[in-house]
């Protein structure tokens, strides 16, 4: 028969604990808020600032719950492109996108320096 002392179990449940109460919606939200923060600040697609005509799109960007977006109903064709009248075609600036992708690190860290506390 073999038999297990274990010493020092109370911390490490109580350790466990703390690590699983941990609150990452907070993380989740910082880079939302990051984000459209980012988006509202610049005008440049490629620093993940929203394109600005008349600058109705880039005031239309939204936190809502845990999720950020433009609530303006042209926005995906500025984001993705679009074909004009004529049959041509307008690139998409990929605003959104480079925002995320900026951000993506960003929220890993986070998300480690959460764990660590």
């Amino acid at each position: 028969m073999i038999s297990i002392l274990l010493s020092g179990d109370r911390a490490l449940a109580q350790a466990l604990m703390r690590k699983s109460s941990t609150d990452f919606k907070r993380v989740g939200q910082k880079s939302l808020l990051e984000m459209r923060n980012r988006a509202v600040s610049s005008t440049s697609p490629a620093t993940g600032g929203t394109p600005r005509d008349s600058g109705e799109l880039r005031l239309s960007v939204t936190v809502s719950g845990d999720e950020v977006g433009y609530i303006k109903d042209y926005a995906p064709h500025v984001e993705y492109g679009h074909r004009t009248r004529n049959g041509g075609f307008v690139p998409g600036q990929y605003f959104l996108k480079t925002n995320t992708n900026i951000q993506k690190p960003i929220f890993r860290e986070d998300l480690i320096q959460k764990l660590r506390e």
